[in-house]
């Protein structure tokens, strides 16, 4: 009997071509969409249709399942999505942090839950659409980068079970994004022209400061106008709170200096920001939090390639441990190094693991 492998089906080309290349290599797929948000609770008039959640996303996975003869099923995760990353979310901003809701989401909802349902429905793996790939060697499983250096994906999975590699397949890791639509042009799918989704699935206008004023209004109303200070602490302005600031931010801050001036910390507690000119901004050491190994645990101190954010470049670092702490040394400083971004850690193409930045204070 041919092994089962869910896939996941988001309604975009990546998906379409996964389920087509699951086939290809024998397997039985069931086509799954998870249901994770409703746009009319919190919109933004939501008149993009290429984000995962969208009814017309629904269908195109129904659609393309359909054509393959392919079961496909929809299961609503919306309670589990909304306490695990949206309010994280959230309650990040509100902390004065910047979080990446596409981690968390991999983290606690698309693969726990779809190993779970994987069980549930005699299915032996699950696959998704990501651009990156799986690797074994002596019967340990890795996740190394794709083979598109421009999609590449892997900066998201960090977070995912390790235990879970074995369960996994990434059949678009060695391809191209272009080669990938050629795919689905050749086999006129129906989803072969869809653009690329949104960087944040559930805000549809991609207005962050819109969505929390929406969504949490009793907490975001008792954050009145802010103090803008410089490094010293000496006031230079107003502004209109905390929250409608991130780490790096040029834009907006509403001040005029000879050079430009970047924000460079964020204190909830006093409702204030610190802003400062590019080179203040160059820092070489932080702490990590929910550090997750994808390989074995190394011994400390441990030299590593670190990404500080999605598609930034990888520099060298050192971790070690400090009172119980996560903490990494880079080789060289790097700019805006932003609380509650995620780092990750490479050694070569392959995926070591990751965790969420903290300041070190």
């Amino acid at each position: 009997m041919k092994e089962k492998v869910l896939v996941a089906m988001s309604g975009g080309v990546d998906s379409s071509v996964t389920l087509l290349r699951i086939i290809e290599m024998g397997y039985e797929a069931i086509g799954i969409t998870m249901k994770l948000w409703e746009y009319k609770n919190f919109g933004g008039n939501n008149l993009q249709e290429n984000n995962c959640c969208a009814v017309s996303s629904i269908n195109k996975a129904k659609l393309v399942c359909e054509r393959m003869g392919v079961p496909h099923y929809t299961i609503d995760f919306t309670g589990s999505f909304k306490e695990n990353v949206v309010d994280n979310f959230v309650d990040e901003y509100l902390s004065g942090r910047t979080p990446n809701p596409c981690v968390r989401c991999n983290s606690f909802i698309k693969w726990d839950t779809f190993i779970e349902q994987a069980e549930i429905l005699g299915a032996k793996y699950i696959a998704t659409g990501h651009y990156a790939q799986i690797d074994e060697k002596n019967g340990d499983y890795f996740i190394k980068q794709g083979a598109d250096e421009r999609k590449d994906q892997s900066y998201v999975l960090w977070g995912i079970p390790k235990e879970t590699l074995s369960k996994t397949i990434l059949p678009l890791g060695a391809l191209t994004k272009e080669e990938v639509r050629d795919i689905a042009r050749e086999h006129k799918l129906e989803t072969a022209e869809e653009p690329e989704s949104m960087e944040i699935c559930f805000i549809a206008d991609n207005n962050y400061k819109r969505f929390i004023n929406e969504y949490a209004p009793d907490k975001v109303s008792k954050i009145k106008n802010g103090k803008t200070l410089d490094e010293e602490g000496k006031k230079l302005g107003n502004n209109d709170g905390y929250i409608n600031y991130t780490v790096g931010q040029r834009r907006g801050i509403g001040l005029t200096n000879p050079n430009p001036l970047y924000v460079k910390e964020i204190n909830p507690k006093n409702n204030s920001i610190i802003v400062g000119e590019k080179n203040s901004l160059l820092k070489d050491i932080c702490k990590v939090k929910e550090l997750n190994w994808l390989i074995e645990t190394p011994d400390f101190p441990y030299e590593t390639h670190c990404q500080i954010r999605y598609n930034g470049r990888k520099a060298e670092g050192t971790i070690s441990i400090e009172e119980n702490e996560y903490v990494v040394n880079f080789k060289d400083p790097q700019l805006a190094i932003t609380p509650g971004q995620s780092i990750v850690f490479y050694n070569n193409k392959t995926l070591c693991g990751g965790g969420i930045i903290k300041l070190y204070e």
